[in-house]
């Protein structure tokens, strides 16, 4: 288990990460979330111990983490990374060896990793020569080369088409059903919410929200209505509690302040007729991340 415990970091007087604390059984993907400069990169920086933490720790299996126990964990950083005058294998060969591995160990898993993102014709090309889907590829695959205990993946689908998400998508979760322990971060709620059962939003190096997304959406009051049928947006506004009304080429989604408007909307929704659809849902993770980073930023 990876274990956050009260983390604080400071650059000089600046509070980049305040108090912050989590836990990752193996197994969990969990999401790590903040607009740009909430202090994810500081604390992806602490928990590989390349950051000196000012107060709290981090433990990994009840260990601090140093160089004793990097061996186990594998970083997709947001910005390129590789070396880009070598070859694949070169940079594998490189890369593996700081991680422990022998070479026939690393020639072995890279040529399973190629063949499984359909690159195994670049094993000797340059990095440089390579598109930038591939290069993210290789990335991640140096990323997994050790079968990390605990994997950290910023930003992972950068630059990826939608296949390609598929095939990351893929590996990561045999990861995860493997034992691996996964910090997630992305900028995109839709992928989040594809891997994550737990979650930390961050905001100013602080957490505005944490728990189980099932948990966090349920405890969040506002609701979304769709409807497919004969109604009127003016109508639907006039009803008490309706926020918002959003139209689109077949339905309308209503947005509600809670539950408990539900059914004056279906008051008005069963007096109309070729009414198809009245589903009520939770709303989305992106819809949470936009009202708790404003009303935080807001104070």
């Amino acid at each position: 288990m990876l274990k956050v415990e009260h983390i604080t970091k400071y650059y000089g007087d600046f509070k980049a990460v305040d108090d912050l604390s989590f836990e990752v059984k193996e197994g969990e993907i969990f999401g790590l979330l903040g607009v740009n400069g909430a202090g994810k990169t500081t604390t992806f920086r602490m928990i590989m111990g390349l950051l000196e933490i000012d107060q709290g720790k981090i433990t990994l299996d009840g260990k601090p983490i140093d160089y004793s126990v990097t061996d186990k964990i594998g970083f997709l950083t947001e910005e390129r990374s590789l070396l880009t005058k070598l070859t694949v294998q070169e940079q594998a060969l490189f890369f593996g060896a700081l991680k422990g591995m022998s070479n026939k160990q690393i020639i072995k898993r890279l040529d399973e990793l190629l063949e499984r993102f359909s690159i195994a014709e670049y094993k000797h090309k340059k990095i440089k020569e390579l598109s930038k889907g591939n290069q993210q590829k290789v990335q991640f695959i140096m990323a997994i080369l050790n079968h990390p205990q605990l994997l950290i993946l910023d930003e992972p689908f950068s630059g990826l088409d939608p296949f390609n998400i598929e095939l990351f998508k893929e590996e990561i979760l045999k990861l995860s059903e493997a034992g691996s322990m996964i910090i997630f971060s992305s900028h995109r709620m839709d992928h989040v919410e594809l891997f994550c059962k737990k979650l930390v939003i961050l905001v100013n190096g602080k957490s505005v929200i944490s728990g189980y997304i099932k948990d966090i959406k349920h405890d969040y009051r506002k609701k979304n209505i769709r409807i497919k049928g004969n109604v009127s947006k003016e109508e639907l506004l006039k009803i008490g509690g309706v926020l918002d009304v959003i139209e689109y080429a077949d339905e309308v989604e209503v947005k509600i302040e809670s539950e408990q408007i539900v059914d004056k909307v279906f008051d008005y929704v069963k007096k109309k007729k070729h009414i198809t659809k009245f589903v009520v849902e939770e709303p989305s993770l992106n819809e949470i991340f936009v009202a708790k980073v404003g009303e935080s930023y807001e104070k």
